[in-house]
Order: structure tokens, then sequence, then C-alpha cells
């Protein structure tokens, strides 16, 4: 469900001769040396195919947890602040220049946009932290595919995946937070749209949207029941899924407004940034994504107020929130679909269904649409059961759904979001460092950009179905 970001490539960027320190002289060195190693493996993470970069996340956090404490150290010698009740001494020799390749900039097909440069420590900052957040939600996407395998998890390793994706949101989110409000300290606007200010805030209140909905996935049993259904090798799908208590119905119709409120934030933040003349723009895919999101989140909150309705006995207002469910996804109801335009409408959505399913066994490029085939899948499974309990036992009128969804009332928010705490060089590292680098001419040569151009695009190769120019490019 969490959105498929791509992790940016950068620059080779070395911090000698930018940089001294006479209290701590190894300093500069090693923050080089650590920079280094994360560059290379993100260009090595780009050149995977899809199917191999899940198993190449836990390498690329690693290399941003090893290489930040040396780069807040040189932030804190700058400002000179303390780093582990030691002062650091660095002076500014001259402002760095690195580039880094936006990943949510608006591109042709086929082509990814272009590195864009920028100056100054706070610029590297942002971009790694952004980076390390972008790893933190794919890897959230990691452990929800195994909600969709083939063997169908226990609901221990069920409820294990789930939160362990919301730990990962959560940590997403403290990060873009702590971005946002880096990013506005700029003398001015940055030059790339993944650490703009608005962009951050969004990417904030996108990954508490969908940390707030994993809360209400791990106790929600209709989604698994569904997609159990959908698995050819299983047969416990036959057995009924267990009914929730009504008192959690409405704690999780709670969380899923809740959960919407702030897909509705995001998708401000991004849209504004559009909108705004002048301004650089988030790519519409994103937008879109956090559209999704809320549709999503609000016809889940719908479906639960169906729920409730059902266990109190009132069947026909429990249908009529689904059809409110149904209208908030953007699908029409049983009665504004004519015969002919309802088959062709269950064809179109059945071939949906089939595409996203072999995306999920593909393990990639799924859930781009934020859960709303999902929801979809689940509402219609519940229709055609209430409908025919309906038809058969209680006979009971069918309000309209437009008064219902008028009703839908402000969420109730279940997270705290924690604020995100720099980390810092431990006492004995510092030690180390104030001595003079020896291996600082060698730490000089291993930053190598002589083969910066080699991850132009993923594969390393001309992009499929585009047409090789003389210089060994595509143009699409």
């Amino acid at each position: 469900m969490p959105y498929a970001f791509l992790l940016p490539t950068t620059s080779a960027l070395s911090f000698i001769g930018c940089f001294e320190s006479n209290s701590h002289p190894s300093l500069i060195t090693e923050a080089t040396v650590h920079r280094e190693v994360l560059r290379n493996i993100l260009k090595k993470h780009k050149r995977l195919p899809l199917s191999s970069q899940a198993s190449n996340l836990t390498a690329v956090t690693s290399a941003i947890l090893d290489y930040l404490p040396y780069l807040f150290a040189l932030d804190a010698g700058l400002s000179g602040k303390s780093v582990s009740d030691e002062e650091i001494d660095v002076v500014l020799l001259k402002d760095i220049e690195v580039e880094w390749r936006p990943c949510l900039a608006p591109s042709v097909a086929g082509r990814e946009a272009a590195r864009v440069r920028g100056k100054g420590l706070d610029y590297e900052i942002c971009f790694v932290l952004t980076t390390l957040a972008y790893a933190y939600t794919l890897m959230a996407r990691v452990q929800l595919l195994t909600l969709y395998a083939a063997t169908t998890p226990t609901p221990e390793q069920r409820a294990a995946a789930i939160m362990n994706a919301k730990d990962h949101l959560l940590e997403a989110n403290s990060l873009h937070t702590y971005s946002a409000s880096k990013s506005e300290e700029f003398t001015a606007p940055p030059a790339a749209v993944d650490i703009s200010s608005s962009t951050q805030r969004g990417l904030a209140s996108l990954a508490l949207s969908e940390a707030t909905l994993l809360v209400v996935l791990k106790d929600d049993l209709y989604p698994a029941h569904v997609a159990q259904g959908r698995n050819k090798s299983d047969r416990d799908w036959m057995i009924k899924a267990a009914d929730i208590p009504k008192v959690r119905v409405g704690l999780f119709t709670k969380l899923s407004l809740a959960a919407g409120e702030h897909a509705a934030l995001a998708h401000a933040q991004f849209s504004g940034l559009k909108n705004t003349k002048g301004s650089i723009a988030v790519d519409d895919s994103l937008i879109m994504y956090a559209q999704d999101l809320r549709k999503t989140s609000r016809a889940k909150a719908c479906r639960f107020f169906g729920i409730e309705s059902e266990l109190s006995g009132k069947t026909g207002e429990a249908i009529a929130w689904l059809d409110a469910g149904k209208k908030e996804l953007g699908f029409k109801t049983n009665e504004e679909e004519g015969s002919k335009t309802k088959v062709l409408a269950r064809f179109k959505k059945n071939w949906s269904e089939r595409k996203e399913d072999k995306k999920i066994g593909k393990g990639a490029d799924w859930g781009n649409d934020a859960g709303r085939l999902e929801e979809a899948r689940v509402i219609e499974m519940l229709d055609k059961k209430w409908n025919k309990q309906n038809d058969l036992i209680s006979s009971q009128r069918i309000p309209s759904s437009d008064p219902l969804r008028a009703t839908l009332s402000s969420g109730r928010n279940i997270h705290t979001p924690k604020a995100y705490i720099p980390p810092n060089l431990d006492a004995d590292t510092l030690a180390r460092m104030r001595a003079p680098p020896e291996n600082g001419d060698d730490a000089a040569r291993l930053v190598d950009d002589s083969d910066d151009s080699e991850d132009e695009n993923p594969q390393g190769g001309a992009i499929p179905g585009a047409f090789p120019t003389a210089s060994g490019s595509s143009v699409v």
C-alpha cells in the first residue's frame, strides 16, 4: 500500500578542501569515506533488477545510518554546538556543491529527471534524510507484500508484518517532519522538489495516514479474507471470517477518518506546489496516490459504519453505507449502473483486479492505487452477502447513501509522532578523530566521479522501446 518511491542517486563529493578541523582532523576524511560508500550503494541499488532491490534496502539504510553521525558532526562543528559533550571545531573553507537526482519531479516517460545541484551542508542533510525515509517506506512495502504470499501467513505472522510496516512508516514520518523544518532554514527555496518544505510536510502526512490505516488493518480481517479467496493454493477462505466487536468497529471508523484527513493534507501540500506559479511541482502520480489514499480511508470508514449497522440489525442502512463507500471510491452503486453499463463496468473492474494481482505476484509496482481496488473488493463481498440476506430475511428498505456520507465527522488520531533526534558520534570515535588522518590522500582518490553518468537508467542500458542515438542514449 505505501507509495513506491525510487531511491535517488548522487554525484561524487569530497569534504576535503571544503572543511577543516583543528580539533578533530580525521573527521573530514571519515565523513568523505562514509559518504562515498553511500553513493556507491545507491548506485548499485539502482542497477539491480526490481525483484532484487527489496533485499538490498537493509544495505542502503545501514550505509545512511553510518554516514549520518559524521554529517551531523560537521553541522554541529559549523554551528558551534557540542557532540557527546565535546566541542568540535570545524572551519568552512568553501561551500560544498553536490548534485542529487530528485525522485518526485515530473519527467518525460522513459527518462529520469536530471540531477539538481545544490549548495551547502543543509542541502546534503535534507537529501540524505529524505533518502532514508524513502528506504523505510519501501521496507514497509516489503513487509506488507508478505500478506499476499502464496502461503497465507498465520495471524501472528500477519500481525508482526503489519506492526513492522507501521514502525517503518512512523520513522519515515519523523524524518520528513525534521527535513521540512530543516528546509525552511534555506535562504532560498531549494531547486529540488523532493526537499522543499511543502513536499516534506506532505510526505510526513502521507506516512502518518498510512501508519494509521495499518492499525486498522491489523484487526480488520475482511481484507485478509478477500485475499485468501484469491489465493488459488489456499482453502481456508471457505471458513467464515471472524466478526469484529462492535466497540472496535467504532474505533476503526474514527481511525479511518483520521487517515483520510492526513491524506487530504498531503494532497493539499502536493497540489499547492503544482498550482503555485513559479514553484517546482511534484509528479502527478504522487498527487493521485494521495487522493486515492483519502478515498480509500473514507470508504473504509463507510464500511465500518455499515458493519456497525448490520450488527445492530439494520441491514438496509448497512447496504446504504456500502453504497456510500463505493461513491467515496469513485465507483457506481448497483442502482446507478444500467444492465449494459454494469456488465462493462464489471469487465473493466475484473481486468483491473487481474492486472493488480499480477503486479503483486511480481512483487513490484503494486499498490499504486493506495489500496482503493482492494477496499472495493471487500465492499463488494459484503454487498453480495448483505443484499442476499436482506432479500431472503430482512426485507428492509435501503435508504439513500448521500445523507449518510454527509454525516461523516472528524477522525481520531492514535499516533503521536516522535521528533527525530539526530545521531551523535560516541566519545570513543571522537577521541580517535583527534589524530591526523592516516589515509587522507587515499580518501581523496576514493571519490571518483568518472562514472557518475552510468546510473542514467536502472539497468544501465538503453530504454526498451526507445530509439538509440549516436551518443548511446535513447530517445522516446
